[in-house]
């Protein structure tokens, strides 16, 4: 009888190890993605961009990455940028690019900066590309922007037009 006893109760204790499964209610998922893109336009600049920097436009696709824990809490997030620039004048520099609160015809302060340094981006035959990736934003502006991402918007800033030359709200694609 003890030869018997000893494999089932292995096994049993074995399956019920494996129903409680390895991961406690708390454990990071991996991370998810949620994209998002900004149609920019100078005259969505408040007040609209009315000088030489006015022909130009631009795309951003902005992706964030979200860790969640598993009852799909954020737990940390950064974003990913790419954005595309055409007819602007030959030469124009980027200044700086950032997320800003605000409705459309609204201006708010910088939320969460891309972090790109003055002359960075460069447009030489005015337009081109730049991409930057894992950028760092907290939790609780990262569920902010999920949950209003039409209150917020992306702009690029030139030495021309340092409030900002072109804007876009953001609008969730996946």
């Amino acid at each position: 009888m003890k030869h018997v006893f000893q494999p089932l109760a292995i096994l049993i204790l074995g399956f019920g190890l494996a129903a409680c499964g390895s991961e406690s209610p708390t454990s990071p998922s991996p991370v998810s993605t949620e994209t998002y893109t900004a149609n920019l336009l100078p005259a969505n600049e408040v007040p609209p961009i009315a000088n030489s920097e006015a022909s130009g436009s631009a795309t951003a696709t902005i992706t964030f990455n979200l860790t969640k824990d598993s009852a799909g809490t954020i737990t940390a997030a950064s974003f990913d940028v790419s954005l595309t620039a055409a007819g602007f004048p030959s030469g124009t520099a980027l200044t700086s690019a950032h997320i800003h609160p605000g409705a459309a015809g609204t201006n708010g302060g910088v939320f969460v900066s891309v972090g790109l340094a003055a002359g960075e981006v460069t447009f030489p035959s005015g337009g081109g590309s730049f991409s930057k990736t894992a950028i760092g934003l907290t939790v609780d502006q990262a569920n902010a922007i999920l949950a209003n991402p039409s209150g917020f918007y992306f702009n690029i800033h030139t030495a021309r037009n340092p409030d900002g030359v072109a804007r876009g709200q953001l609008t969730r694609t996946q």
